[in-house]
């Protein structure tokens, strides 16, 4: 059994999370701005299929990277000095989520419910929530986007349309939140995909250590509109 959250944002101690489906915590609740902040502040995230109800999970192991210690290879650092490309930021929110909730090869379906969407366009709204774009040829070849608090980044989905346009927006959001000093990245899962760009599996209490130093300090004014924040070319 798992608790059903109340009307209040706070959660269960994620000590009490399941080991097997590990990290399930509770059940319930809502996403509200208020409850999806509370959730990223202690270590919680929603992921739940169309019609179930919303669970919320801390597993033991947390996929995250060091911005610092993005790995790129010989041949995407070949792509990325040719400049073929162009990275945005927040210029296509929307639009990204709803790529990314796009059914893909071998799905069914996607955890990326309108209610999810509604639910992080309200905290772009709010200045949490950003998307990173790749355009090329002035079309949309990528993205991704996620929840900043403190120097903290979330990140919560990305898709590709073109070759390497995935690996060039996840390098290229690297490099921006190490330029500001962002800690870490929450990739929140494992995959071979997110290990070849350089993320790891740390431990639960390692990633609450690391979280509690990295929600604390303020961002850099004006990082999210600086140098790659203009429009896509034409």
């Amino acid at each position: 059994m798992i608790p059903v959250l109340g009307p209040a944002h706070a959660f269960p101690p994620v000590s009490r999370a399941l080991a097997e489906p590990d990290g399930l915590l509770a059940a319930g609740g809502d996403l509200s701005a208020g409850r999806l902040l509370a959730a990223y502040r202690s270590a919680v995230f929603p992921w739940f299929s169309p019609g179930d109800p919303i669970l919320w999970w801390s597993p033991s192991q947390r996929m995250v990277l060091e911005p610092a210690r993005v790995r790129v290879t010989r041949s995407l650092a070949k792509v990325l000095r040719n400049r073929a490309y162009h990275i945005t930021i927040n210029q296509a929110f929307d639009t990204v989520m709803r790529a990314c909730a796009a059914p893909r090869g071998g799905q069914a379906g996607t955890w990326i419910t309108d209610e999810m969407v509604a639910a992080y366009s309200e905290l772009h709204r709010q200045g949490y929530a950003h998307s990173y774009e790749c355009w090329q040829d002035g079309q949309l070849a990528g993205g991704l986007y996620g929840v900043a608090v403190g120097r903290m980044f979330y990140g919560e989905s990305m898709f590709h349309r073109a070759t390497d346009a995935s690996k060039m927006t996840f390098v290229s959001m690297a490099r921006h939140l190490h330029r500001h000093g962002f800690a870490m990245v929450d990739c929140q899962m494992f995959t071979p995909h997110l290990e070849s760009l350089g993320a790891q599996l740390i431990t639960r209490g390692e990633f609450i250590a690391r979280l509690e130093k990295a929600i604390h300090l303020p961002q850099p004014p004006g990082m999210w509109e600086d140098e790659f924040r203009h429009e896509p070319p034409r």
